[in-house]
């Protein structure tokens, strides 16, 4: 049975984690798996199949870190990759797999011509960089750095053709491999009860993302109040939480939006809080594939999405509208819907099915 190794930064509530963790439970039967992180006690460690070894770099958390330490420890990974990867990873695996971009890739980037290097890409590159010097010398290193795998995933085909024009003739062969996630187990979760009632007298629009810049909530604040302004009566609702949280917090206290712009801070089971919101929505500056975007569509959810990599989740799912990536066009389709109080774009319901995924990663895994 071959030896896999995935590496994360940690195992806590986000899209990348919960599709690493359902990935891995349906895979840990035909390979011996472990989950290696650089952070501990995230809250989805506890879901991992029981015959799935955990290793991590840390014990604590990276909320119980000081600022110092946050900007430390990535820098530090960089410097002492090696010393790292010795430590924790070396001669114990067929394939080391790094899930996730940053500090988790450039440490499993280490050379060992023993083992098979994979990196996962789930985001759209050109927007991770940014434009500051700090930037470009990291876009450099991380040129170098993807050139140590032998393979690249990505989980959008617009995210695969935005990195081969960032870094072109790049030497690791590539593939794309949608996100998967267990369609059962959301079903099963989302009828939870959690003791939480919307607001049904108004259309209630819901997201579920982190709390930081990528995903534009500060924006959909400034749409919620000129739409509010405008006597379009409706409720937001953002389950997650991080970086940005008191930054909003602020900015819907100063805009008087508290009773109608509401954090709901994260959440260990978001499902229904999803399946019972009238629209799910997506409007991020950038995105990747987008895995709450198949959560909603297995609760058969009204979606609305930017225009980012994250239309391909939703291409061949009627249910969902896609609009320009700026805050005009956010104002104008959300008062459309509003207006005509729609609860639905396409009456019939799609059968959700993804084991294809499952196939496609165990071939690619048994691959010498």
């Amino acid at each position: 049975m071959k030896k896999i190794v995935f590496g994360i930064t940690s195992l806590t509530l986000g899209g990348a984690e919960r599709v690493l963790v359902d990935m891995v439970n349906q895979l840990s039967d035909t390979f011996d798996i472990t989950v290696f992180t650089i952070y501990g006690k995230g809250e989805l460690e506890k879901d991992l199949n029981s015959n799935i070894k955990i290793k991590r770099m840390f014990n604590h958390t990276y909320k119980e870190l000081t600022s110092l330490q946050k900007m430390l420890i990535p820098l530090k990974i960089l410097l002492f990759q090696k010393k790292y990867y010795q430590k924790y990873i070396q001669n114990d695996y067929d394939i080391e797999i790094a899930f996730l971009e940053g500090p988790i890739t450039r440490l499993f980037s280490t050379v060992n011509p023993d083992t098979k290097k994979i990196a996962w890409i789930h985001n759209d590159i050109s927007k991770v960089y940014g434009n500051s010097i700090k930037a470009k010398i990291k876009k450099m290193i991380d040129r170098k750095i993807y050139n140590q795998y032998q393979k690249l995933i990505f989980v959008s085909k617009d995210n695969q053709e935005v990195f081969d024009i960032q870094y072109p003739n790049i030497k690791p062969s590539e593939e794309v491999i949608y996100n998967y996630i267990d369609a059962n187990k959301v079903m099963k979760k989302a009828e939870e009860n959690i003791h939480f009632e919307f607001d049904h007298e108004q259309m209630n629009f819901l997201t579920v993302a982190r709390l930081v810049e990528q995903k534009g909530i500060d924006r959909l604040i400034r749409v919620h109040r000129e739409l509010m302004a405008n006597h379009f009566y409706h409720k937001f609702y953002i389950v997650g939480d991080g970086p940005e949280r008191e930054k909003l917090e602020n900015l819907i206290a100063q805009e008087n939006l508290k009773d109608t712009f509401i954090l709901l801070g994260s959440k260990e089971n978001p499902y229904p809080y999803i399946k019972q919101a009238d629209i799910f929505c997506l409007l991020s500056k950038f995105e990747g594939y987008g895995m709450v975007l198949e959560e909603a569509k297995i609760l058969n959810k009204p979606i609305i999405i930017t225009n980012t990599a994250a239309r391909e989740a939703v291409e061949n799912y009627q249910n969902a509208i896609i609009v320009e990536n700026d805050e005009h066009e956010m104002y104008h389709q959300l008062k459309y819907v509003i207006e005509n109080n729609l609860k639905t774009f396409d009456d019939k319901k799609q059968p959700y099915d993804n084991q294809h995924i499952i196939k496609q990663l165990e071939k690619m895994l048994k691959e010498e």
